[in-house]
């Protein structure tokens, strides 16, 4: 590894498993000191483990980052812990789905509580510890809050919050060197998405709708968390980075095949 994250502290959220672990694990292999934070104890604690295992400088706080106090707790003890705070990836997402029809309305707050108002608590949290000293702040979109999908009205306007909000802070943190920008995955594996996958009709079915014809991995979109967290983005706040395969690019629903096709048929004739 280049030590692109040499000298910094990093805090990141829902840390135990799929994109979040990868990025604690890639943080920590060039020079962060991480410290990750999650509901459940024993993926991060083991992540933890893996990660003081390959040579990296990591600890855990437990924190539920639905819970202002508590997110604000796990800022303050990686400030006691490691001194400083230097990049936040607020990663943790809990939301619901469902046809608006049949949507309660607790179901509709606890998908803002568990995207818009996760990136809210982090953010804020962040902002004023970094305050005097700069930083670069993560919070995660989605394709969702991009383009409709029925079923996710919740999810995806609680996404499409994440877009504006982290803007709008990104404006306010610039005189003082606080970076805000926005990570946008497409379909990723993870836990949650094997659990949806349940037969490989599905998976190829789901690969076949993504132009690259392929569902991401975690580590892909941990890499462009990592620039976005390095001094490689020094100018760059404010902006969405998409890591979806060419999903959203596309305007028909389903990726076409055009390597069946001639050059006459792309010409109408």
């Amino acid at each position: 590894m280049s030590a692109r994250l040499q000298g910094k502290v990093a805090l990141v959220s829902g840390a135990g498993t799929g994109i979040g672990a990868a990025v604690a694990q890639l943080f920590a292999a060039e020079g962060a000191r991480v410290m990750l934070c999650g509901r459940r104890r024993e993926p991060i604690e083991n992540m933890v483990k893996l990660i003081r295992q390959q040579g990296g400088t990591a600890d855990w706080v437990q924190a539920d980052v639905t819970d202002e106090q508590s997110i604000e707790h796990a800022v303050g003890q990686t400030l006691e812990r490691f001194g400083q705070l230097n990049v936040m990836v607020n990663n943790a997402v809990n939301y619901t789905w469902g046809p608006l029809a049949q949507l309660s309305t607790e179901d509709w707050h606890k998908s803002l509580r568990g995207s818009l108002d996760v990136a809210f608590f982090g953010t804020r949290a962040a902002f004023r510890a970094m305050q005097g000293g700069g930083g670069s702040i993560i919070n995660m979109g989605s394709v969702a809050g991009l383009l409709g999908s029925p079923g996710l009205s919740a999810y995806g306007a609680a996404k499409a919050g994440v877009l504006n909000f982290s803007r709008a802070v990104a404006l306010e943190g610039a005189p003082q060197k606080i970076r805000v920008n926005v990570v946008i995955p497409g379909i990723v594996w993870s836990e949650g998405t094997r659990e949806a996958m349940r037969s490989e009709q599905m998976i190829k079915a789901t690969a076949r709708a993504v132009p690259l014809g392929r569902i991401g991995e975690p580590e892909e979109v941990a890499n462009a968390i990592l620039f976005l967290a390095s001094n490689e983005s020094s100018y760059i706040t404010g902006q969405s980075l998409v890591v979806d395969g060419g999903k959203t690019c596309e305007l028909n629903v389903g990726a076409t095949d055009y390597t069946s096709q001639t050059s006459s048929e792309f010409r109408g004739e």
